[in-house]
């Protein structure tokens, strides 16, 4: 059995600073031929959270990326999955006619629509979709205090 890399932790402030970039990455003409593309800007994989009473579900497409290039790292309010898609090998003779297949490094984080139990998460990859399945946490329940006089 295969295993996808999994890492529990609360340090998603370092994320921050990719918003800037995430919106430049969004703001930024996308070139026509690969050739003049940049090799560190990436790719943005589609993404499908869904939600259920008790838990929450992700779905990313990541056609032609390998299990060993991913990387998915949880904690109760955000989810942060990155990896590598590698290039196809082409024949050295042949010239472009179309390219619209992005490759490279990839990052994202979703921000969940509530809190998750991070020791309860399930994964799976096949087919080229990563599955993630997070146990909602229970909201606590408020409990009136008593005030007694003086």
């Amino acid at each position: 059995m295969d295993y996808i890399k999994i890492r529990f932790g609360d340090e998603f402030d370092r994320f921050g600073s990719h918003l800037e970039r995430t919106l430049q990455d969004f703001f930024r003409p996308r070139p026509i031929n690969p050739m003049f593309a940049c090799k560190d800007c990436g790719w943005i994989p589609q993404m499908d959270i869904y939600e259920t009473e008790n838990e929450v579900f992700i779905w990313a497409e990541l056609s032609g990326v390998d299990k060993n290039d991913l990387e998915v790292e949880i904690n109760n309010k955000a989810v942060r999955i990155a990896g590598l898609r590698k290039e196809l090998p082409k024949p050295a003779d042949g010239a472009y006619r179309l390219a619209e297949i992005r490759y490279g490094k990839f990052e994202r984080v979703l921000y969940l629509p509530s809190p998750v139990d991070t020791e309860v998460v399930s994964s799976n990859f096949t087919n080229g979709f990563l599955s993630l399945r997070m146990l909602k946490l229970k909201m606590q329940k408020t409990h009136k205090v008593p005030i007694s006089d003086g």
